[in-house]
């Protein structure tokens, strides 16, 4: 169980909106576009090893079009694999994907695959948005309006306007994963400067809590830093857990919406 929770980490910090009944909310996407790559090295520590290299993930939207309930979507994905020898001992292959609403940046269609040591789980999810409930392959529920999943989240996330956001100020998080509504908070703290190898950037920091159980011993023991310019890609997520602590870092990114002004050098 603490090794699956490492390859979900960069995931799991999401945003979602309220509206009235029966009504899609309406988001101007200037984040992102397709084509867009993002590249992440994902490395874990513990008292046992240095830094090792656990595992590669990618987040991209691709250049298909497909349309749900006659309307446009994004097609997103985010794949994450084990490498070296954290391979030998626990071998991670996921797959996410999720068709987004291009107005309302909302998912009609949700798909995971994954594959992590002895652990396997498939799940389909059909997004009913307008009339608030879902279907997966073992169950339908009501949902609240425009609910997200873990990708859609983390692209509606790039979208909000951190521009007047105050210290500590909470952000609501809500979405579905493995047929349950989850709900937390994230926090705002600030701005810091980032250096990984793929540059030296500005950053937006955020302090995600979590629940505390068998992976986590704190609410808060996630740092996550954003790019500060108009793309918010994540940079950096640090995390400690109860045995040792996780590094996800950006290393390579192609096809940005908007110039990287938030890099340094």
């Amino acid at each position: 169980m603490k090794k699956r929770v490492i390859f979900i980490l960069l995931f799991s910090i999401v945003f979602t909106f309220s509206s009235s009944a029966g009504e899609l909310q309406k988001v101007k996407n200037s984040a992102f576009k397709r084509g867009e790559v993002l590249k992440y090295r994902i490395f874990y520590d513990s008292w046992l090893t240095t830094y090792l290299t656990a595992g590669i993930g990618t987040l991209s939207v691709l250049p298909d079009t497909k349309k749900f309930h006659n309307r446009d979507t994004y097609h997103l994905e985010a794949i994450g694999k084990s490498v070296g020898l954290f391979s030998l001992f626990f071998k991670v292959d996921d797959r996410y994907e999720s068709y987004v609403d291009e107005e309302a940046l909302i998912p009609w269609f949700f798909m995971r695959r994954t594959r992590q040591g002895g652990y396997i789980r498939n799940d389909d999810i059909n997004f009913y948005q307008y009339d608030h409930w879902a279907e997966s392959c073992t169950m339908k529920r009501k949902v609240p309006p425009n609910i997200h999943d873990i990708i859609s989240s983390f692209y509606m996330m790039r979208n909000l306007d951190y521009n007047n956001a105050k210290i500590d100020q909470e952000f609501r998080v809500e979405f579905m994963l493995d047929d349950s509504l989850y709900i937390s908070r994230i926090i705002y703290r600030g701005k810091d400067i980032v250096d990984t190898k793929a540059g030296k950037f500005k950053c937006l920091k955020f302090k995600p809590k979590v629940v505390r159980g068998e992976v986590f011993d704190e609410e808060y023991p996630m740092t996550l830093w954003i790019s500060d310019d108009k793309n918010h890609i994540p940079v950096l997520l640090r995390s400690e857990v109860i045995i040792g602590s996780v590094k996800v870092e950006l290393i390579e990114y192609t096809e940005l919406a908007n110039p990287q002004d938030s890099k340094i050098e």
